[in-house]
C-alpha cells in the first residue's frame, strides 16, 4: 500500500515533498493545491482516504513567510492506512481552501484552527470562535507573547531550577 500510495503522489502531483522519517507517511503541499490533493486521495478507488482526523496547526514564528503550518490527518478505513498533509502559510495571510465540502467534520475543526491560530478557511461556511470570547482580539496560540511576566517581584528563580549569580 505505501509503495502504491507514493507512486500514485509522484506520478500525479510532482511539486509534492514526501516525508518516511517518522510514523507516518507525511507530504507537505502548497496551500493552493491542499484541498484539490486531498480530494484526489478521498475518491481514490483504491486508497479511499475517507476520514478526516484532524485539523490542527503550528507555529514557527523564526520561519518568516511561512510562520504557519495547517496540518490534516487522514484515515483509509479501507485500507486501515493513515496520512497526514502538512501546508506553510504566510501569518500575514493564513489562509486556506476550507474542506467542508469534503468532510462535513471539518467544520468544528477549522473553527478550533481559526479560533486558537488565526487561519482563515476560505469557503468556510461559518467561520466564528468556538471555544474563546468573541471579544479576543489574538489567538491564543500564536507565540507573540512571553511566557512569563518579567515584571514579577514575588518569583524566585531558585524554585524554578534556574539558578542566578
Amino acid at each position: 500500500m505505501l509503495e502504491k500510495l507514493i507512486a500514485y503522489i509522484k506520478d500525479t502531483f510532482s511539486e509534492i515533498e514526501i516525508d518516511q522519517s517518522g510514523d507516518e507517511l507525511c507530504t507537505w503541499v502548497d496551500s493552493n493545491n491542499a484541498h484539490s490533493f486531498i480530494n484526489s486521495l478521498k475518491n481514490h478507488e483504491e486508497f479511499s482516504f475517507n476520514f478526516l482526523t484532524l485539523i490542527g496547526g503550528i507555529h514557527y514564528p523564526e520561519n518568516k513567510g511561512e510562520e504557519l503550518v495547517i496540518v490534516y490527518h487522514l484515515h483509509s478505513w479501507k485500507n486501515n492506512f493513515r496520512i497526514r498533509i502538512k501546508s506553510k502559510l504566510n501569518i500575514q495571510n493564513p489562509s486556506i481552501k476550507s474542506l467542508t465540502d469534503l468532510f462535513p467534520g471539518a467544520n468544528w475543526m477549522e473553527r478550533e484552527t481559526f479560533d486558537f491560530y488565526g487561519i482563515k478557511f476560505d469557503n468556510h461556511p461559518d467561520l466564528r470562535r468556538i471555544l474563546n470570547e468573541d471579544t479576543m482580539d489574538y489567538h491564543p496560540m500564536l507565540k507573540q507573547y512571553a511566557l512569563e511576566d518579567e515584571t514579577r517581584e514575588d518569583k524566585d528563580d531558585r524554585f524554578f531550577g534556574r539558578y542566578t549569580e
